[in-house]
């Protein structure tokens, strides 16, 4: 695969190919009812689970209805504790002051903590294209990227592969990345870990830059926020001399008071853990501990259109949690590959067509990527209510599509006809009749063609209402 998604075939041609693999399929089946389990019974532990639903659903609702107050004074907060703030309005925007600010260190390789805005806009991609190596520091994100892939979901970005796979990966492609994994490696979830553990560890000590993405961002201290399970986030954020952070502009809160809700929601909702193992704060620069230079872009790529959105705004919730992947029945089916972007499953449907736009082919597929069960919102720990925005968005699709002005013609020439009873009476005695001369079940050609394909025209009858009527009640 190349390191970005675009060229992909719409999602009806993806998912259809990716079913048809039965390996992905039980690979995707095993794991993501493992998840979802776990998760289950961590969720059931809280009694007031709903009531931090409806809190973290109220905060990020509070701060995108003043997001352009939070950002600038998170950007006051940030720059005064020593970070550099950038606006970025686009993935070009943001990819070339990345990589400016890395050319400028004269450093030819970074290390990253696994980012989901980074997979957003291409970034190793870009790098790789200005001679600067990017490695993948996550265990998952090391696995795809060694296997020149890409993620395909949220939280395990190598949920599509098996331990043997993973195993195979490493024995023939650890080397050409750096160092080489044992040639006795098995398949024994440790072995490949520990490997992985030892190819990594050169490359932290000798990264003199790191990229990471951030959690949350706190408005009024301008903190930066990262939860990770590994470790390897916290040997990136503050080993090396320059950290470059890169995260959307929805990712802000106003206070640390509000943080409390989500540390609860994240954890129990992605990984089903009581607390999330490593949580990293980081607030500016300080002399001689940690990176003494810190470059945060502010990614909108999409998100300030997608704001206007009453209805679709919604999805700027979204905490990254995968909490929906794991309960849909179209994703474990399809995998996250099928979506065509870095949100793949049900967030992914709304997120992307949103902040790419409906105009491609495979943007106007991602809403109909749904049975619209429910289970998704039902799992959604910020209670997004992905179904409706689904339906919304199946409306702006369909809006623009080259039947819909025929249609909006017709039922506006229909309205016309039915509010002046003359005409009506005309029309009908017309249809009737012509009834022969008229398509029995399909319409042969013309805009509304399609809506034949799956129902039959109704049947004109041999009389109009108003002569059974005079018929029958002389």
């Amino acid at each position: 695969m190349s390191g970005t998604y675009l060229g992909m075939p719409a999602f009806p041609v993806a998912a259809k190919s990716a079913v048809a693999d039965t390996q992905l399929r039980a690979n995707l089946t095993r794991a993501t009812h493992t998840i979802r389990d776990k998760r289950a019974k961590a969720v059931a532990e809280l009694e007031d689970w709903s009531a931090l639903r409806e809190a973290g659903k109220q905060v990020k609702d509070e701060t995108l209805r003043h997001l352009d107050r939070y950002l600038l004074q998170f950007e006051a907060a940030a720059t005064a504790a020593g970070s550099h703030v950038h606006w970025a309005r686009d993935a070009a925007e943001a990819n070339r002051i990345a990589t400016d600010l890395i050319k400028a260190t004269g450093e030819t390789e970074v290390v990253k903590v696994k980012s989901m805005a980074t997979q957003e806009i291409g970034l190793n991609h870009a790098l790789a294209e200005n001679g600067i190596t990017a490695y993948e520091t996550d265990l998952a994100e090391l696995i795809v990227q060694l296997g020149d892939d890409l993620p395909s979901h949220i939280l395990v970005p190598a949920i599509h592969k098996n331990r043997t796979e993973i195993r195979d990966i490493f024995t023939s492609t650890m080397a050409a990345w750096g160092r080489p994994a044992p040639p006795d490696l098995t398949d024994t979830p440790a072995d490949p870990a520990g490997a992985a553990r030892l190819h990594l560890r050169e490359k932290f000590l000798r990264a003199k830059v790191a990229v990471s993405g951030a959690n949350f961002l706190i408005a009024e201290t301008g903190t930066l926020v990262i939860l990770e399970s590994e470790g390897n986030g916290r040997m990136c954020l503050t080993l090396p001399d320059t950290l470059i952070t890169i995260t959307g502009i929805e990712k802000i809160i106003p206070t640390w008071r509000d943080l409390e809700i989500y540390l609860q929601l994240l954890p129990r909702s992605s990984t089903a853990e009581r607390m999330n193992p490593y949580t990293t704060t980081l607030t500016g620069t300080t002399e001689g501990d940690g990176p003494q230079n810190h470059h945060l872009i502010l990614l909108d790529n999409g998100r300030t259109q997608t704001l206007t959105d009453q209805v679709g705004r919604q999805a700027l919730r979204c905490i990254r949690c995968s909490a929906c992947l794991n309960v849909c029945p179209v994703y474990e089916r399809a995998g996250g590959h099928a979506y065509a972007s870095a949100y793949p499953g049900p967030i992914g449907a709304i997120l992307t067509p949103q902040t790419r736009g409906t105009t491609t082919e495979l943007d106007a597929s991602l809403p109909y990527a749904s049975t619209l069960c429910g289970a998704c919102y039902q799992a959604c720990p910020v209670a997004i209510d992905i179904p409706e925005v689904l339906v919304h968005l199946r409306e702006r699709v369909t809006t623009n599509e080259p039947g819909h002005t025929t249609e909006h013609a017709a039922m506006k020439a229909a309205t016309y006809a039915m509010t002046h009873p003359t005409l009506y009476r005309i029309a009908q005695t017309t249809a009737v009749k012509t009834r022969k001369l008229q398509p029995k079940k399909k319409l042969p050609i013309g805009p509304a063609k399609a809506w034949t394909e799956t129902r039959d025209l109704p049947q004109l009858p041999k009389q109009t209402f108003r002569q059974w009527w005079k018929e029958t009640h002389r």
